[in-house]
Formats: structure tokens, C-alpha cells, sequence
């Protein structure tokens, strides 16, 4: 099969595309053939070393987490699937080696889920991770209609699938944004802020006695998320660690098939969207982790296989 891969840690120079025999199907597995494969920051961040301190990595390394196509072939004991089942899964395994950015890629049944049938194959490729983490930090903080949700980052790629969730939950929202970004934070289904100084008082000004939950999808915002928080709220981060010390959570995102199927649910009653930026050959994967790297892209990049 043809894949992109990386033989040692470095920048986007590492990435080269090579041959490889298709993966082993093991028990409680399914062989994906990929359609579509989302990009999203861990991919690089990865790639750079970023996460050897935590995960051991088995080279050549193919990288990508998330996964939308076609069930290929099934293992033992994979009763939910069958060949020519429509999935989508955060492939995510316990080591660093085999990834979605291929043309096959071996999924946990625990970690996949049906495609959504209102999303084409780019959407749903776009969807798993960063949608899994806004959706795990939410309800972590057992968010619900009685909430008032502050959200940092709301316009990012976790942050705009955090604005909809929250709301589908029936929480208010109000999401920190560039004024660029105001409008699309309102299409989400939020109230959207400015980011920057004096944060505090214009969440304040909204919310007087301050946002019941504060979900921190960028780092940075600690001291803000304290000041403004309810006396009886609830906070977690997916960048800064330090939120364990002042009472709130670290979330690191889980593959889950039960909530990537909640998902799914939510997109197809036309509760979340997801938006696509740009798609690429697979061939192109430099220049699409390039482009996530600027980190200014207004939606998912997607590598189409």
C-alpha cells in the first residue's frame, strides 16, 4: 500500500512517500480502506519528538489519527462491523507506528464508529479527534442547560466543534475570538468575545456572576479562567497542565466509539457541522501540515486518499 511516512523525528523534510505490506488485522480490529484522513497539530507535533517522553514510537512511522472510508476486511470477534461498512474513527493506538495517512490502516473496534450520513467523506475525516475533545472536556465538566459556558479559543479547530456541542447541551455559550472571527463564533451558536486584555471584565460584563464552565482549548488563559469563573464553576484545559493545581482538569482526548457515535447523532439532526478549509492529495502531506503549522486556518485540513 502506498503511504506517507517518516524514518526519524524532524520537520516536514521527514515526510516522504513509501510502499508498504498491508497491516495484520488483529483480534477486535478492522482493516479501513481510507478515503479521507484529517490533519490536525499532533500529527507534526509528533513527528518533531514532541511526544516521546510519552509514547513509544516504532519506525518507518506513519502518521494521522483520524480516519474516514470503507471496512476492508474484519478480525475475530468484530460483530458491529462488516466489508463495505461507511466508518470514521481517532485511530489513535498505544504506540506511534501505523497512522490514517495511508491507503489502509488497522482500527480498534473501540475506537470506530459509522460515518455520519449528513457528511461527506472530507467532513467526517475532520470530525473524530478534535470533535471527541470538545465533546469529552464538556461533558467531563458535566456540562448542561443550567450552564453558562465560557469557551476559549471558540473559532479554533476544537474550540468551533466546543461552541456547538456546549449548545447542543443547552448551555449558553460565549466563545473568545478575534473581532475577524465574531461572525462565525454567532453561526456556531455562541456570543462571541475579544480575546486579550481586559477579557475579564467583558465576560463580565455578560456574565456577572461569572461562567459555571470554563473550557481552555488554547493555554495561556489560567488567570483569566480564576477571575472569572463562578464560585461553584468547573474548568479544564487541553494545553496547560497547571490547571490542576486551582481545582480544574487536564483532558487528554480517549478513542471512544460510544461518544464518536454520539457525534455522529449530533451531525445528523444538523447540530454540528463540520467545516473544511482545504483538502490535499495524499501525496501532499508537507504542504498540509504546513499549512496547519501556520495556524491560522479557518476549518479542517483534510488529506483525501
Amino acid at each position: 500500500m502506498r503511504a506517507m511516512a517518516y524514518e526519524t523525528y524532524g520537520g516536514t523534510e521527514v515526510l516522504s512517500e513509501i510502499r508498504l505490506p498491508l497491516p495484520k488485522v488483529g483480534p477486535g480490529e478492522v482493516l479501513v480502506r481510507v478515503k479521507c484522513a484529517g490533519v490536525n497539530p499532533v500529527d507534526w507535533k509528533i513527528m518533531a519528538g514532541g511526544l516521546d517522553p510519552l509514547m513509544d514510537v516504532v519506525f518507518p512511522v506513519i502518521p494521522g489519527w483520524d480516519v474516514a472510508g470503507t471496512v476492508e476486511r474484519v478480525g475475530i470477534d468484530c460483530p458491529e462491523y462488516a466489508e463495505g461498512d461507511e466508518v470514521i474513527a481517532y485511530a489513535r493506538k498505544d504506540y506511534v507506528h501505523g497512522g490514517t495517512f495511508a491507503e489502509f490502516v488497522t482500527v480498534p473496534v473501540r475506537a470506530l464508529a459509522h460515518k455520519p450520513a449528513s457528511l461527506d467523506w472530507a467532513e467526517a475525516a475532520g470530525l473524530p479527534l478534535a470533535g471527541l475533545t470538545a465533546y469529552q472536556l464538556l461533558t467531563r465538566l458535566r456540562t448542561g442547560k443550567d450552564d453558562t459556558v465560557l469557551i476559549h479559543g471558540a473559532a479554533g479547530g476544537v474550540g468551533s466543534f466546543g461552541v456547538q456541542i456546549a449548545a447542543a447541551l443547552g448551555a449558553r455559550v460565549i466563545g473568545t475570538a478575534s473581532p475577524r472571527n465574531h461572525d462565525r463564533v454567532r453561526e456556531l451558536g455562541g456570543e462571541p468575545v475579544e480575546y486579550g486584555d481586559g477579557l475579564a471584565d467583558r465576560v463580565r460584563a455578560l456574565v456577572p456572576d461569572g461562567p459555571t464552565v470554563v473550557a481552555d482549548f488554547v493555554g495561556g488563559v489560567g488567570e483569566v479562567t480564576r477571575e472569572v469563573l463562578h464560585n461553584d464553576g468547573r474548568h479544564a484545559s487541553i494545553a496547560d497542565p497547571s490547571v490542576l493545581g486551582s481545582g480544574g482538569e487536564w483532558i487528554w482526548v480517549r478513542p471512544s466509539a460510544a461518544d464518536l457515535t454520539e457525534l455522529t447523532r449530533l451531525a445528523d439532526t444538523g447540530r454540528l457541522k463540520v467545516p473544511v478549509a482545504r483538502t490535499f492529495p495524499l501525496s501532499d502531506l508537507r504542504a498540509a501540515f504546513e499549512l496547519s503549522q501556520e495556524g491560522h486556518t479557518p476549518g479542517k485540513i483534510v488529506i483525501e486518499v
